[in-house]
């Protein structure tokens, strides 16, 4: 997928790749609501485009695993406190996890499956309010992670951030990126 198109809410250094693209997460840097106290944190490199009604994302991830919460993230984006985020992180359990974020005025965190390596496939995907979450190992067979309702405007922000909350930051790499403006016949599956 061509990403030239795409834009940049912060400024951070990257590389084209082959089949993708490789961001570089800086330090102390996340989207994510605190539940407790409402205090965000939305300064993390994104690189998006704006999207009008349903779609599928879908990339191949893969980084290092250095520090607790570092991730790439598949994200949609309403406003600062309205977005879904779908994460291959480092978990503070020390297991390479699909994690699931929805954030709607405060954020949740969920850890979804553990997976073996440092690789995976993840498909963030709309339906109307409707927002579903899927992972595959192979990137032909998904399986759901989270479905969730979130009441977001129509035209949103889509696209793929890298953080690093609490370590020194690092490369994330995002190949074989597609979105597609089409909605899922069974979002809760993520196949059809």
């Amino acid at each position: 997928m061509n990403l030239t198109s795409f834009k940049w809410t912060a400024d951070t250094s990257y590389t084209n790749t082959e089949d993708g693209i490789q961001i570089y997460a800086p330090a102390d840097t996340d989207y994510f609501v605190n539940p407790a106290d409402g205090i965000a944190k939305c300064n993390a490199p994104f690189l998006y485009t704006e999207v009008e009604g349903d779609f599928v994302l879908k990339a191949r991830v893969s980084h290092d695993f250095i520090s607790t919460y570092d991730a790439c993230v598949l994200l949609a984006l309403d406003n600062e406190k309205l977005w879904a985020k779908a994460c291959f992180e480092y978990s503070d359990f020390g297991t390479h996890s699909v994690v699931t974020v929805m954030t709607n005025q405060r954020s949740d965190d969920a850890n979804s499956v553990n997976i073996d390596g440092k690789e995976v496939w993840l498909q963030l995907a709309r339906k109307g309010d409707l927002f579903g979450i899927h992972y595959s190992l192979d990137g032909k067979t998904f399986r759901m992670a989270r479905l969730c309702c979130l009441p977001m405007q129509k035209k949103i922000k889509v696209g793929l951030e890298a953080q690093s909350p609490a370590g020194k930051g690092g490369s994330r790499n995002f190949c074989n990126v597609s979105l597609e403006m089409r909605s899922l016949e069974d979002i809760r599956g993520g196949n059809q």
